[in-house]
Order: structure tokens, then C-alpha cells, then sequence
């Protein structure tokens, strides 16, 4: 199979099925929302939009004689520069579990995308796929949650305060979040600034950290956040909780990040976690950079880590 499927489908080497991978399109997404939402995962529609605008997605589609195709598998994956790609959205209708829909998609993933490095966030019942696939573990992803929380105090070192981003800030935070990922994430990062607010860690005008919230799934999600330390991302982390105090939040961090026990003290709730997977790099390589003095303490989401 080649590189590319958007010219023509594909039918997968099922004796008697009818799937066929093809490559999504816009068309396809209010197909491909009804599939998450069987597994309640909160994405809108115009989440799965704002996915398919950044990245490439497949499907898989099961064709039966007499009736419409339908939309019975999908995945998405999304490239950072020359060398990463975020892979996600990986979903098979829970009646089709035993045909290996999801090993196929990952397999023409893999194809497309060579040897650049991959990274997933694998649920409890992907995790097995993911290792078959080559992925190994590196993190642990922890979502925390909650509404009608109490104003949160985090002090900062002298001189050092929380404001608004700027126009003039732009430029400066795909520069943080490369020393903090290692990756140049500046594509998405542009798309995020378009639809988010965001606030910055600002010391005498040099901006040292940033955070961002967004509309997403039940109400808001706080991520991207880049700081020096744990004690700065929670400042980061604090300003939109006492915003947005009377409102769903909801923010990813990583079980490294430090911030674990603080989040549940404020009163947010952890609802889930996934594993923080890779494939490619070197061994040790986590996917997530500390050198700089720069640090990814939570994911823009877990299809874009």
C-alpha cells in the first residue's frame, strides 16, 4: 500500500468483510463524533473540525450491500516539524473489536509517516495495540476535573507576575514550548491562539512561561501550560480556576509534572488517566524536553498531546 490512500480506498484483507480505509474528510466528521460519543468522550464536533484541520485522518468504513456506507473506525495524526507526530482519535465501533480495525489503521499510520517519531496517549484497552505496534511507555497522563471551585493563592517570586498574552507574545511562545517538547509545535500552536485566551508568565518584560484555555467537550480545558517549575505552572494553573471558578475545567498533566497532589487539594477531580506512549527516538527519550529551564506541565489535549 502506498504512502498516501487519499487517491483511492482501499478494502482491507478481511476474508468476507466489507471494510475499506479511505482518508477522512469533512464530510465524515459527524459520523466520526457519533463514534466517540459511544464511548462518551466529551469532543464536540467542531473539536473533531479543529483535529482534522491541523492533522490527516482515516477511516474505516463497512460497506454492506443495500446500505450506506457507514463510519465504523477512525484515527488521526498530526505532524510537528520534520521529526514528531501526534496520533490519536484512535476509535473502533465497540461491536467491531475482534476484526483488528485498530491494528490497520496504526499499521497504514505507520506507513505514512516513516520514521518520524509517534506519540499516543493509550487508554487502559489500547495499551496492548500500542506495544504490538512498538510504542513503549514513558508517562503516565492524569485528567483532572471539577466545577464551583474556591479561589486559589500561588505566590511568585519577586518581581514575577501572571498577565495577559499580547500580540507581541506570538512569536515568543512557540520558542518556550520547543525548549519545553523538543518539537516545533508552532502550527498548532498559531491554530490554538486563534480560538483560545491565554495568560504569561512575565518577569520585568521577559515572558518565561505561558498557559492557554480553550472551549473543549464539557466546557473548558486549561493546556497548553510551559513554566520554569512546578511552583510557576501552578500560578499558570491558578489564574483560569479563580476565572473560571463557576465553570467546568478541566486540565491533563503529566504524573512527573509534580502537580498530582496539588490539583486534587484545589479541588479538582481525577476522572481518568492514559499512558503516555512513543515509538522512535532513543531509548529514555520521553517525548517531553526539561532542558532549557523549560518544562510541559500539561497537554493541549490527549490527540495532541
Amino acid at each position: 500500500m502506498s504512502a498516501s490512500i487519499d487517491s483511492e480506498s482501499r478494502t482491507m484483507a478481511e476474508p468476507g468483510s466489507n471494510f475499506t480505509l479511505r482518508s477522512m474528510t469533512e464530510a465524515d466528521l459527524p459520523a466520526c463524533h457519533r463514534l466517540s460519543l459511544q464511548y462518551k468522550w466529551p469532543h464536540r464536533l467542531d473539536d473533531w473540525r479543529f483535529l482534522l484541520r491541523l492533522g490527516q485522518g482515516i477511516v474505516v468504513e463497512n460497506r454492506q450491500p443495500g446500505k450506506a456506507p457507514a463510519i465504523v473506525a477512525t484515527v488521526v495524526h498530526t505532524r510537528y516539524g520534520e521529526h514528531h507526530t501526534a496520533v490519536g482519535m484512535l476509535i473502533v465501533h465497540p461491536t467491531l473489536q475482534r476484526f483488528g480495525l485498530g491494528t490497520r489503521l496504526m499499521q497504514q499510520v505507520a506507513q505514512t509517516l516513516g520514521q518520524r517519531h509517534q506519540f499516543v496517549s493509550a487508554t487502559a484497552a489500547g495499551q496492548r495495540l500500542y506495544e504490538k505496534m512498538g510504542f513503549r511507555v514513558v508517562d503516565q497522563l492524569h485528567q483532572f476535573q471539577g466545577s464551583d471551585l474556591q479561589p486559589v493563592l500561588v505566590p511568585l517570586p519577586p518581581g514575577e507576575r501572571v498577565r495577559p498574552l499580547g500580540k507581541s507574545d506570538a512569536a515568543r511562545i512557540p520558542l518556550l514550548d520547543a525548549q519545553a517538547t523538543g518539537m516545533d509545535r508552532s502550527n498548532v500552536l498559531a491554530a490554538l491562539l486563534e480560538q483560545c485566551e491565554g495568560v504569561a508568565l512575565d518577569h520585568e518584560g521577559d515572558m518565561l512561561g505561558f498557559a492557554l484555555i480553550r472551549r473543549f467537550g464539557h466546557g473548558r480545558v486549561i493546556g497548553p501550560v510551559v513554566a520554569p517549575d512546578a511552583q510557576r505552572a501552578k500560578a499558570l494553573i491558578a489564574h483560569w480556576i479563580n476565572t473560571y471558578s463557576d465553570s467546568f475545567v478541566r486540565i491533563d498533566v503529566f504524573e512527573s509534572s509534580g502537580l498530582v497532589p496539588w490539583l486534587g487539594e484545589v479541588g479538582l477531580t481525577r476522572a481518568d488517566s492514559v499512558t503516555r506512549m512513543i515509538r522512535g527516538g532513543a531509548e529514555g527519550d520521553t517525548g517531553v524536553a526539561e532542558g532549557d529551564g523549560m518544562q510541559l506541565f500539561s497537554i493541549i489535549n490527549q490527540a495532541l498531546g
